[in-house]
């Protein structure tokens, strides 16, 4: 289904995955060479662990893989210049996690002194603060070529933003042209309550849904309503008539696995039943 092209950002070194790099590497080029490849995004990894990730690949000549670099603000010309001198490592995005207190302008002035407003090669993401922050991060964003970073969940209960917060938040990108990836929370395709912590999690296609919702025009009621939705089939039947639009604002989240979501859309009918089989 192209509507699902490059969705799932693959953090398998995160947690809950917490895989060992070794362990993702492998499982992120063999899902290159599967016939899911097309839903398969760049393989997500922190700044520091680029030392790491030259020794696993110096060992498997036959690898090499498109990276997102998860990395402080005040560390980006280091870390870009390290992930470029790494053989079979080519990078394609950063996501930039901004300081206490860090303003949007401040940000915004050090994005652009480490040259990524120019830089095509790199797509930015500026992963936007729970706080008063929010909106002037947001705005400031809109009309340059970085896009925002939505937290929406984590290890702990109150790292996952409601629905009424991530509406909001959703909304907000949408009004002012930002195009925004998820990351940590998504375990799932449909909103649902995690049995062993007992965490509200919002589904990926909660939020995809709610995306085409929202460049329709809706309020953050509507918004909140969608995001809030259990009924997969619901979801389900309302992703087959979104517009190709919606990719361009919501672009991809980060999973720590990539076979619970393909398998998810399989049983759903998003996907053809020869993608799950590819994962046995």
């Amino acid at each position: 289904m192209r509507m699902l092209a490059g969705l799932l950002d693959d953090a398998a070194v995160f947690p809950p995955g917490n895989a060992s790099l070794e362990q993702a590497v492998d499982a992120h080029v063999r899902h290159l060479r599967s016939v899911h490849a097309d839903l398969v995004g760049p393989l997500v990894l922190a700044a520091k662990d680029l030392g790491a990730l030259e020794v696993v690949l110096g060992d498997r000549p036959g690898h090499s893989v498109d990276l997102t670099l998860t990395v402080p603000l005040q560390g980006l010309v280091p870390a870009i210049a390290a992930a470029r001198a790494v053989r079979s490592v080519r990078l394609v995005g950063l996501e930039v996690a901004l300081p206490d207190g860090t303003t949007a302008a401040e940000a915004l002035a050090a994005l652009d002194a480490a040259g990524l407003d120019a830089d095509l090669d790199l797509t930015t993401y500026v992963e936007v603060p729970r706080d008063s922050r929010r909106a002037d991060v947001l705005a400031a964003l809109a009309g340059t070529p970085y896009r925002a970073k939505f937290r929406t969940g984590g290890v702990r209960a109150d790292l996952y933003p409601d629905e009424t917060e991530l509406a909001a938040a959703v909304r907000s990108a949408i009004s002012l042209g930002v195009p925004f990836k998820a990351t940590a929370g998504l375990h799932h395709a449909v909103r649902n309550t995690d049995p062993a912590t007992g965490f509200e999690q919002h589904g990926f296609l909660n939020v995809l849904v709610a995306t085409g919702c929202a460049q329709d025009g809706a309020d953050d009621t509507e918004v909140a309503k969608l995001l809030a939705e259990r009924d997969g089939g619901r979801l389900a039947e309302q992703v087959r008539t979104l517009e190709p639009s919606v990719r361009d604002a919501f672009c991809s989240f980060g999973t720590c696995s990539i076979d619970e979501p393909i398998t998810e859309l399989v049983d759903l009918g998003l996907l053809d039943p020869r993608y799950k089989k590819d994962l046995a």
